[in-house]
């Protein structure tokens, strides 16, 4: 292929990529070292009361924004370094309340309390996603033909469900006198409360985010157990594996590059949780990486936003992403190697 038609098909995409990807990410990162705050002065106000004979002076000094001749506040941006991942990741503290033991004052860090729960919601999600996937496909594909089309159509409702009207659904079964709280309370006679406590709201969200996520893996799944060498499966049977043995050292094997594909894709997925913590309202209870970067572009009282640090999360976060990501890149990039010899 000449190199003027390779650029004419390559350019575009490249063109693109950089324009809502790489400047975007280029963006982020330097803003990071910078903070932009409001300019303020400091004023002489002179107060008086009502009065003709008696009337009172009080002269105070008071900070007020300074404006341009806009009407707008006037801002100063300036270099901090790294000062926006201190304030972000509090080192002296942390090592601090870790030095004494103190795991709850540790946890009063959002950073720390963010990236906990983030690595616990994905490292316990994803082999249940993936096994939750691969039993209901294995099931499927062993199920009659006749039933087979309904039992798929079944398996992939919570996957077609918007993800917050799945958490806001999950959320009202069990909040307040919910059906399921009823059911519970009907059931062990006692109160039950479930959004009181952090340990019951991640159950509830672990639980939503398998229920949602392992259709995926079960229509993946599905489809490579189609190309399963079925001679390899009858000398199998003919040598007397049972059907464990048969799905350990046949089945699994195959379908290795898709357990992969799959553990890649739900691991960027769900490093990025936010949907959960915002169907659920857990904010109280637990925050995630990302929704952490979203309430530090919230304006507070007076209209500001730590963009700074918000754009040191955010590449914190993209650096977590990758580090999980690594063995499962790195075992890709081998098979493949493998493949070419």
């Amino acid at each position: 292929m000449k190199f003027k038609t390779f650029a004419a098909f390559v350019g575009p995409s490249l063109f693109l990529m950089f324009l809502f990807i790489a400047a975007p990410l280029v963006s982020v990162f330097l803003q990071g070292f910078y903070v932009t705050q409001q300019v303020f002065e400091t004023v002489d106000v002179e107060t008086c009361t009502p009065g003709f004979v008696t009337q009172t002076c009080v002269t105070e000094m008071k900070t007020r924004p300074v404006f341009d001749n806009d009407g707008k506040v006037r801002t100063e941006t300036k270099f901090v370094g790294l000062e926006s991942y201190s304030n972000l990741i509090q080192p002296d503290r942390a090592l601090a309340a870790l030095g004494e033991g103190k795991w709850s004052e540790f946890m009063t860090i959002d950073f720390w309390r963010a990236l906990r729960f983030t690595l616990t919601f994905t490292l316990i999600t994803l082999p249940l996603a993936v096994g939750m996937g691969l039993a209901i496909a294995v099931a499927v594909n062993n199920t009659l033909r006749a039933i087979r089309g309904p039992v798929i159509f079944v398996s992939l409702l919570p996957f077609i469900v918007t993800p917050v009207i799945g958490a806001l659904s999950i959320r009202w079964l069990f909040i307040g006198d919910g059906i399921m709280t009823a059911f519970l309370e009907w059931a062990l006679d006692r109160d039950i409360a479930m959004f009181a406590q952090g340990w019951t709201i991640e159950s509830l969200m672990l639980f939503y985010r398998v229920w949602h996520v392992a259709p995926f893996a079960f229509v993946v799944f599905y489809a490579g157990l189609q190309t399963v060498n079925q001679d390899t499966l009858e000398s199998a049977i003919i040598d007397g594996a049972s059907r464990w043995e048969r799905l350990r050292f046949v089945v699994i094997p195959h379908l290795m590059p898709l357990i992969v594909f799959i553990s890649l894709i739900h691991l960027m997925d769900s490093y990025r949780v936010f949907e959960e913590v915002v169907g659920f309202s857990s904010q109280a209870h637990r925050i995630s990486l990302q929704w952490l970067t979203y309430d530090l572009l919230t304006p507070d009282d007076s209209g500001n936003r730590s963009i700074s640090r918000a754009s040191a999360n955010s590449m914190l976060t993209m650096v977590g992403i990758v580090i999980l990501l690594y063995p499962l890149l790195l075992r890709t990039w081998r098979d493949h190697r493998k493949g070419r010899l």
